[in-house]
């Protein structure tokens, strides 16, 4: 167990905006903050997986804390140390936590629990496609090779993989396929890396039911290759698992701006409203799905198939699945357009 007592980085106060607040909790090892009144007396807890419910709840990032927050925390009492430690067992996180509040209900220290054991994940990563939308630029060189910040796409989710523990990666491969053996192999990296060649096309989903055996308990995480992102992997593992989803598809807001008056009316035909050039949003995914071992049942071997497919499939054998928001920097390179405005983001970032 660990007692914090340098609490400044991890309170904050309900007003605060969530992107701040995210800010925060990205910049800390611990992804909490105990939220305090102007008298520092605990009023709420927020975790990332707190962010990313309010998110599908319709709650904007540029919302206060307050309307995120868990308002009924559980809080231990300082000087009680058996009582503290009885509680910091119950929490039902995978990092638990528990601010310590004196008799006034102010908070004086922070308990951390003791972390549990690896989560056992398998990634793969779709790495197959041709890239058509990219023109020339794909001609002679892969999708997920194309350089950002002079390191290939694929590269960047090898790094965020490893990052985040993942010791065993899988890269299917089809288009230009040799070129990306090559890359791989001169790689060193931390992960174990095999490569999946598709003779011919399974689409986005259709490799997963080629990675042989899985533990009961495992989770496939599939990510899209020409993707960048700074998603982060264990807190949509710890998001998939707690909430018990057979399987979880990250999703990331879009809008649409419509630059017309929309026409509402009724079944009579009778005008009701207009809306003078509405924007429509949607969750939209990601390219980044986590499936349990279930998943690679309903795959027939070496036949194509779309993640879409996949899911609808397992949606109609009954099987749960979620959606997990990202709030994180996030950008699919399908078009020359999205690589510029990837390569120009990362100048800002490391600029």
């Amino acid at each position: 167990m660990i007692r914090l007592i340098d609490l400044a980085q991890h309170i904050c106060t309900p007003e605060v905006a969530l992107r701040q607040a995210i800010a925060h909790l990205d910049q800390s090892e611990h992804l909490f903050q105990i939220v305090v009144d102007s008298n520092q007396k605990l009023v709420g807890t927020l975790t990332d997986g707190d962010v990313r419910r309010a998110m599908l709840g319709g709650v904007s990032l540029e919302a206060p804390v307050g309307d995120a927050m868990n308002a009924a925390p559980l809080s231990g009492l300082l000087g009680d140390d058996l009582g503290n430690d009885r509680k910091l067992a119950e929490v039902k996180l995978d990092k638990p936590f528990l601010p310590v509040v004196d008799e006034a209900g102010i908070v004086r220290e922070i308990l951390i629990g003791s972390v549990g054991a690896s989560p056992d994940i398998r990634a793969l990563v779709m790495a197959g496609g041709s890239g058509r939308r990219l023109g020339e630029r794909t001609r002679d060189l892969p999708k997920p090779l194309l350089p950002i910040g002079g390191k290939p796409i694929l590269a960047h989710v090898l790094d965020r993989l490893e990052n985040a523990g993942i010791a065993d990666i899988t890269v299917s491969v089809h288009y230009l396929a040799e070129k990306i053996e090559s890359f791989l192999g001169q790689r060193d990296g931390r992960a174990t890396i095999a490569t999946l060649r598709e003779d011919r096309p399974l689409g986005t989903a259709g490799a997963v039911g080629r990675l042989g055996h899985l533990p009961p308990k495992a989770n496939v995480l599939v990510v899209n290759g020409d993707i960048v992102t700074q998603v982060d992997f264990e807190a949509m593992h710890d998001f998939h698992d707690r909430h018990g989803y057979d399987g979880t598809i990250a999703v990331i807001r879009h809008e649409t701006n419509i630059p017309f008056g929309v026409v509402r009316y009724g079944d009579d035909g009778l005008f009701e409203s207009i809306d003078e050039k509405p924007v429509l949003s949607h969750f939209v995914a990601a390219g980044v799905y986590m499936l349990r071992p279930t998943f690679a049942g309903l795959v027939s071997q070496d036949t194509p198939m779309d993640m879409t497919e996949l899911l609808n499939a397992g949606r109609a054998v009954g099987l749960k699945i979620g959606l997990f928001p990202i709030h994180e920097y996030w950008v699919d390179v399908g078009r020359p357009d999205d690589l510029d405005r990837a390569e120009r983001d990362h100048t800002q970032r490391v600029g």
